[in-house]
Formats: C-alpha cells, structure tokens, sequence
C-alpha cells in the first residue's frame, strides 16, 4: 500500500516538474528566440538554378535522396530495436534478470542496449558513409572511421552511464520527490556540458592548433571586437583526415570559448570568404546563442524529465519494471528515444531562425554579400546539400535555412 501511494505521489511531483519545464522553456522561447530575425520580413527564396548549375542541382539532390534513405532507414530501425528492448515482454524479462546490484545493472544494460543499438543499424551506417567515399566528403580510412565509431559508442554509453545511474540512485533513495530532483541534476548537467564540451570530448575527435599570425588571424579577432565577443583563442581544427567539407563554429562561452576553423576552410576559401563564415560564427557569440541554447536545454530537460517520469511511473504501477532496481533502463533509452524525435521539429525549428539571424548580422558586420553568397553557393557545392528538399523534411529535420533563402539574404 504504502509503495503505491508512493508511486501516485511521484507521479503527481513528475507532472509538477513536466509543468514547470514546459512553462520555463516557452517563457525562455519568447524572450530570447529571434522570432523575427530578418528586418522586413525574409525574402522569397532564390531559384535554385540561379544559383548551380543543373548538373550540380541533379548530383546533389542524387546524393540527398540516397543519404536520407540511409539515415531515416537507420532511424526507423534504431527506433524499432529501442522500442523492443524497451517495452517488450522478453526483453523486460531480460532487464529484470540481469545481475549483479542495481549500480551494475544500469551500466549493464545501457551499455547492451546502446551496443545492440548501434550494431542493427550497422550496415546503414556503412552504406551511408561509402555514399560519402564515393561522394568525395568522407576522407578517412575505414580504419580511422572505426576508431571515431567506437569512441563515439563510448562516450555515448559514458553519459548515458552517470545520468541514469543518477535517475535510479534519486528513485532509490527519494522515491516521492525524484522526478524533482533528478531533473534539477539534469538540467544542471546540461549547463556543466556546455563548459567541459569544448575542452574534453571535441579533442577526441581532432586535434587542433592555434591559427597562424597573419591577416586571416588578424581580421578575424578584428571581426570579434567589433562585434563585441570575447575569445579565448582562434583554433584550426584538422577536419580534413575525416571529411572535404567546409565548416567553422564557436564553442563554448566564458572561458572556454573559441572559434574553430576547419583546415579544410582555411586552405580552399578566400579569406573574404571565410571572413563571411567567421562572422556568421561570431554572430552566435554575440547574440550569446550557446548559452541561450544552454538555457532552453536545460528547461526542455526538466520538462522531459517530468514527463519520462510520469511515464516509467505509470509502467511501474502495472509491474511491467522497476525504476528502483534498474531494470527500466531500456524503457527509458527507448521513451528518451522516441521524445528526442519528437522535439526535432522545435529544437530545428528554433536553430533555422538562430542560424538566419547569423547570417544577417555577418551581412551587417562584413558588408560584404558578394563574399558572403559566394561562399554559400561553395559550401553547398562541396557538401552536396539539397538546394530545395523536401519541405516537411526540412520542417523536421533541417537545422540550417537551404542554400536558397541564405542567399536571399544576400540578394535582398
């Protein structure tokens, strides 16, 4: 009796939480989203053959289709296989069965779940990445692709490790007012994340060094002072062991922050070019969209943790698992799984207005849209992007505007 009353008090404490996130996140959405981030109004986009010629238009939509077919067959399957092991009846017998104390059972059975998640969609993931050797954009060996495959398992299952083993250590030990606390601790890693990111898991993935003296270095931290951001360094990353394409981004904020230079970008741009790239960078820093991201992270976690909460506690109520003991691992991956598909379209949707309102300030700062949409016509050039995609894809999927309202921007 005394256990039920318990889980109804919980559930009652994880709707509480699921309402105060929700109410954070919207509240932080109007204030800081640049709803409007075009002066006037965004103007119709560019035809696309005004812009590439037909024969880079066919060969990238050729490559667009094919890549979407790899990644959403990847993602339907992922979705699957999260779902069987999560709410099945065989693989619910499995998680009760695992042994060892209930510390040892979480890290068991994330890491089995994210193992087996990632090896089922192993052969799209192949497929998809000989697209990008055939493509020319993948320039690492299957050897190095592998290495950079396992590490990501790993720090997948690393922080996926410590935020569960947190969740099940606040049920054992608070069972009326986890989903409360455990959001809190959630939403407080997000913020902790921000910082340690740039400085712990990046340079697994690249090494990088300081950006020469000279007039690239030189106007670039010219470009933050006018826009007012303070930098910590201008690194170059050596993304070309891995890919052709062309990228630069700001990570971090405080201390930790820097702007990253693709090597790839520094040696195939003109430097008016990649000033343009840097300044849409910079315009991030500006704007503080890192720590504006931080924020509506951490509400949409104290939201979903509310909600995933309300969820597992109602499966715990009909005994099919136990939060206490974690055997509801594999639900939680799995309800975390279908909840991040399902706040693609707002997460995306946000990042396309955060990422127009880049460009208009780099438009601003270099006054120099000639520049600015040359290197957009090359940076689709040489990624193969879908000038126009599909719109309820872009909707969904699509982080960035397509190549044809930025350069509309440009036009205007």
């Amino acid at each position: 009796m005394t256990g039920d009353v318990d889980l109804v008090r919980a559930r009652r404490v994880a709707l509480a939480t699921a309402a105060v996130g929700g109410v954070a996140f919207v509240v932080l959405a109007i204030l800081l989203v640049p709803w409007h981030p075009v002066p006037g109004g965004a103007p119709d986009p560019v035809p696309a053959t005004d812009l590439l010629t037909a024969e880079q238009i066919d060969r990238a939509e050729q490559f667009s289709r094919w890549s979407r077919v790899w990644s959403w067959s990847a993602l339907a399957l992922s979705l699957a296989v999260a779902c069987w092991l999560g709410f099945s009846r065989r693989a619910r017998d499995w998680a009760a069965r695992t042994p060892g104390p209930w510390w040892l059972r979480v890290w068991l059975l994330v890491l089995v779940v994210t193992v087996v998640g990632r090896v089922v969609v192993l052969p799209l993931t192949v497929a998809r990445r000989q697209l990008l050797l055939d493509a020319g954009l993948a320039t690492s060996s299957w050897g190095a692709w592998t290495v950079d495959l396992l590490i990501g398992v790993g720090v997948d299952v690393v922080a996926t490790g410590i935020a569960l083993t947190l969740v099940v250590a606040c049920a054992r030990r608070f069972r009326r007012w986890w989903p409360a606390l455990v959001a809190g601790l959630l939403a407080a890693l997000v913020a902790l994340g921000s910082f340690i990111y740039p400085v712990v898991i990046e340079p697994l993935f690249n090494d990088f060094e300081p950006l020469p003296q000279g007039s690239l270095r030189t106007a670039i931290l010219q470009i933050a002072d006018e826009e007012g951001v303070a930098v910590e360094d201008v690194l170059v990353a050596d993304a070309s062991r891995r890919t052709s394409t062309l990228n630069a981004y700001v990570s971090g904020f405080g201390s930790t922050r820097r702007v990253v230079l693709y090597d790839t970008l520094v040696d195939d741009l003109p430097e008016d070019q990649t000033l343009s790239v840097v300044a849409h960078e910079l315009a991030h820093a500006e704007n503080d969209d890192v720590l504006v991201g931080t924020a509506l992270g951490a509400a949409g976690v104290v939201f979903g943790v509310g909600l995933l909460g309300a969820l597992v506690l109602a499966g715990e109520r009909r005994g099919r698992w136990r939060l206490a003991d974690g055997s509801a691992v594999p639900a939680v991956l799995a309800l975390v799984a279908l909840a991040s598909l399902a706040a693609a379209p707002v997460q995306n949707g946000i990042s396309r207005l955060v990422e127009t309102r880049a460009d208009v300030v780099a438009l601003r700062v270099t006054e120099d849209p000639g520049a600015f949409l040359a290197m957009q016509q090359r940076l689709a050039e040489r990624s193969l992007a879908d000038p126009t995609p599909p719109a309820w894809s872009q909707w969904w999927f699509g982080s960035h505007p397509t190549l044809v309202e930025r350069a509309a921007l440009a036009l205007d």
